[in-house]
């Protein structure tokens, strides 16, 4: 399969994963789902960043989490009318505690020898639980960022995800038939804060990277998937079977999109 089928490939993955309507789907993360992901298909994720949406004019500032679903909370609207409006304040609040204390770091070395294999680290903080997607792209930009293959980057093993209380990727790698190859440059594992106790959650994502065989130089990014809502106990709504169902609903903008700068590597 080329790049673009790729890429292609794991937009329509999260796209199904976001709109089901089962307790294995956003908001929980794509535990159905192994394959690449980028970011443009997280229609119900709302950007941390402005800048991640360039380029867009208005409809940039209609992405935006202030007014994609903040402000829907404050308002009352959708799932929100039957809280009070102290506790549509104080979701908000916490909300926003929650996107301060969550961030993505990407640790890759300035240069690599063309062909050479290496390592690339993310450092995340935060999100909101139960898990968290990171998927490493070539540009830090919601509707134009590629998988990072397309930027000339091969990814030679399977990522490499853990958290500060032992969740793993694992089992989420396991259910991709070893024989199509778990070498993804997107993955999905536990992490969970709680934003009205004041504890974040840590973990790291190690993916295996070759260099193309020519020189140059060339992007690479990463971007975090996580969601918010399921952090706090105003955020969500137990069905009859005891799944949580996120107050906003699955089109509602609780799920957060934020990219790290995108870092120029030199392959000599």
């Amino acid at each position: 399969m080329n790049n673009r089928s790729s890429s292609i490939a794991g937009a329509a993955a999260l796209a199904l994963a976001l709109g089901a309507g089962s307790a294995a789907a956003y908001p929980g993360g794509t535990p159905e789902f192994q394959t690449d992901a980028v970011p443009y298909c997280a229609a119900c994720h709302s950007s941390r960043d402005a800048a991640a949406l360039a380029g867009a004019g208005e409809r940039a500032d209609k992405e935006t989490a202030q007014k994609k679903h903040l402000a829907v909370i404050l308002s009352g609207q959708k799932g929100y009318a039957d809280l009070s409006e102290d506790d549509r304040r104080t979701l908000a609040a916490q909300i926003r505690a929650l996107d301060a204390a969550t961030t993505l770091a990407l640790e890759a070395p300035e240069q690599v020898a063309a062909g050479a294999t290496f390592e690339v680290r993310l450092r995340v903080t935060g999100g909101g639980g139960p898990v968290v997607g990171v998927a490493l792209v070539d540009a830090a930009h919601r509707w134009y960022a590629r998988a990072a293959s397309a930027a000339g980057w091969s990814v030679v093993g399977p990522p490499r995800a853990s958290s500060a209380t032992g969740g793993n990727a694992e089992e989420w790698l396991a259910e991709r038939p070893q024989a199509l190859g778990r070498n993804l440059s997107y993955v999905n594992f536990p992490l969970s804060s709680d934003p009205a106790a004041g504890t974040w959650g840590a973990g790291e994502v190690v993916f295996q990277l070759r260099a193309p065989s020519r020189a140059g130089t060339l992007p690479l990014a990463a971007v975090l998937f996580y969601g918010t809502e399921k952090s706090s106990v105003l955020g969500y709504k137990t069905n009859a079977v005891g799944w949580k169902e996120v107050r906003g609903g699955l089109g509602g903008g609780s799920g957060r999109i934020l990219f790290t700068p995108v870092k120029q590597i030199r392959v000599e």
